[in-house]
């Protein structure tokens, strides 16, 4: 899906969004204060109400924006005709991961989104595997999250893609 506007420095709403990408993705929602993200904008709080309403509003749309980046990925890889040894579902999850840890948004999607609600990762996954008869997809979101966070915090990506490439789904019948 194409989005119809995509973010540039020549807007304060664009100058936020990208603020807010890079604020998010290095300290999380709860590191980032709306006059952080001002500034890093270089502007002032009032386009940041007036565009979004709240530091949460503009939350809400990059993480939108990048979760629909993930899943792209992952849909793309779910998509590769499945080779003899290999797990698709696990190759999904470190496709995703690389995006994210080179993208630089490993905390902002390891962490949980402030409001709740639904997880886009385990739906997909869920569908993928269970049409939802067990919480296989959940768990498996929450493993991918849970190396996201623990990269955000210091541990090596490697170690996070090695115990990625260990989770093994049953296969889809």
């Amino acid at each position: 899906m194409m989005r119809g506007w995509i973010p540039t420095r020549a807007s304060a709403k664009g100058r936020l969004v990208l603020a807010a990408l890079e604020s998010f993705g290095r300290r999380g929602y709860d590191g980032v204060a709306v006059a952080d993200l001002a500034a890093a904008a270089e502007t002032t709080t009032g386009p940041l109400y007036h565009h979004f309403g709240s530091k949460l509003g503009l939350y809400d749309v990059v993480r939108a924006d990048v979760e629909r980046r993930i899943l792209d990925r992952m849909e793309g890889a779910l998509a590769v005709p499945e080779r003899p040894g290999e797990d698709p579902v696990a190759t999904a999850l470190v496709v995703a991961f690389d995006y994210a840890v080179r993208a630089g948004v490993a905390r902002l999607l390891g962490e949980p989104h402030p409001r709740g609600g639904r997880d886009p990762v385990a739906d997909l996954l869920t569908a993928r595997l269970d049409s939802g008869a067990t919480p296989l997809g959940a768990m498996l979101a929450a493993a991918w999250r849970a190396a996201l966070a623990a990269t955000a915090e210091g541990a090596p990506p490697a170690a996070g893609r090695s115990a990625l490439l260990a989770l093994r789904a049953p296969p889809v019948s």
